[in-house]
């Protein structure tokens, strides 16, 4: 038995220590598909708080108190293409925690750090033939803006400014009751989009002035923050929802709603939602899917125990009628398909590990097939650019079968594609 467990010691450091090799998350892997490269621009890196003033505190009101105000201070890490001065190089230091929120023994909030391909503050460089579309990212309950570093980092070398919230109350470091994240995540997300806007305009002050096109704007979203882009982009809440938080705060996200009709942003030109949550849980009815306008890549694995597959993703895919989607799925993947992979330092705690972690898909093979397809799918909606090709894949059938090999699909190598599948419904 002794023997057995320095075994399993030796296994699990020898794990970690090629964990710890993979230097920087969302490297190209040999076999990662075509799109998955890093683009061609230097990026550059800026944290930056905004504060969403006079909001509804909806975690603190009471029946004597049904209304109390506070300001959302949101920090915000900025990815941007950059012109470095000499001496200075695409690197940094993330700084993030461990833990499932404040004041929990079994997971209590550990700092951990992991490397990016940035350079930190450096100047922006100014777009070719005008300025960089906006893309926002919105991280899962609880999560934080800097657990998809490996798509952001990416994006941004491809000629994206990219905003990624931590969003407040929901984060591994402050999270607090789910009612604030339920009511707040589109908020927050059409708050950034404002506030970058205002930013962008020349004379700002800020260092995005005539560098950002926030008219031009892509949500990405995992887990609630898909619940939330999907929510910014016309899928109102049901009736049975807004039930889940006494009082009918969240009338205000909800379908029919007239504030919330109102509050349609047309600079929104494309959604990805990675493991949207929401639909098995009723959050939406058919009319309120139905209101869902916005081209949309949908990400999940099809053993999703927490958003749900085929009460959930697979059913928000087929329920947005009116939207141009397609469905990307990792076939036995669970939840995780948007994180990081786990950092060395989660690899002493199973929970914090799971949290990245995927059972049987190695998640920087997952990394480099969501820059891949996130790559094509915002080039085409945001850039124009002729990617559609690699958008144009062998579907899934209906009898469970993908005709022709899907070792075949433009941009993988072949016999690289097994374990997906794909696919596309053109809106009504």
């Amino acid at each position: 038995m002794k023997a057995v467990s320095r075994m399993l010691v030796l296994a699990v450091a020898l794990a970690a220590a090629q964990v710890g090799a993979q230097e920087y998350y969302g490297d190209f892997r040999p076999d990662a598909p075509e799109l998955a490269a890093r683009g061609p621009l230097q990026v550059g890196v800026r944290a930056l708080v905004a504060e969403h003033k006079d909001q509804l505190d909806i975690l603190h009101a009471t029946a004597e108190q049904p209304n109390p105000r506070y300001g959302r201070k949101l920090t915000l890490e900025v990815w941007y293409p950059a012109r470095l001065a000499a001496g200075q190089h695409e690197h940094t230091v993330y700084t993030d925690v461990l833990g499932a929120g404040a004041n929990d023994p079994k997971r209590p909030n550990t700092p951990f750090q992991f490397n990016g391909r940035a350079a930190r503050d450096a100047a922006p460089a100014a777009g070719q033939g005008g300025r960089y579309p906006l893309v926002i990212v919105s991280h899962g309950y609880p999560g934080s803006r800097l657990q998809m570093s490996y798509l952001t980092e990416n994006l941004a070398s491809k000629g994206y400014v990219v905003v990624a919230i931590d969003h407040l109350e929901s984060t591994r470091a402050d999270k607090a009751g789910f009612a604030s994240t339920l009511l707040n995540r589109r908020l927050d997300d059409l708050f950034v989009l404002d506030t970058v806007a205002a930013w962008a305009k020349p004379g700002s002050g800020n260092f995005l002035a005539g560098v950002v096109d926030a008219d031009n704007t892509a949500l990405i979203g995992y887990s609630m923050g898909g619940y939330g882009a999907l929510n910014a982009v016309g899928a109102g809440i049901s009736a049975s929802a807004v039930a889940y938080v006494p009082g009918g705060s969240l009338a205000v996200n909800q379908q029919g709603n007239q504030q919330y009709e109102a509050q349609r942003d047309p600079r929104i030109k494309a959604v990805v939602a990675f493991a949207p949550w929401g639909a098995a849980n009723q959050v939406w009815d058919a009319a309120g899917l139905a209101g869902v306008r916005t081209p949309t890549l949908f990400i999940s694995g099809d053993q999703d125990d927490v958003a749900g597959y085929r009460d959930g993703v697979l059913k928000l895919f087929e329920g947005t009628v009116h939207a141009e989607r397609y469905l990307l799925t990792y076939v036995g993947g669970r939840h995780n398909s948007a994180p990081n992979p786990p950092s060395p330092a989660a690899w002493s705690n199973f929970d914090d590990f799971m949290a990245y972690s995927e059972p049987v898909w190695d998640s920087r093979r997952i990394n480099n097939i969501n820059q891949h397809f996130v790559t094509a799918f915002l080039g085409i909606q945001l850039k124009q650019q002729p990617f559609q090709p690699y958008l144009d894949l062998p579907q899934l059938q209906a009898d469970g079968t993908t005709k022709p090999d899907p070792g075949l699909w433009k941009g993988f190598a072949k016999r690289t594609a097994l374990g997906l599948e794909w696919r596309h419904l053109p809106a009504q």
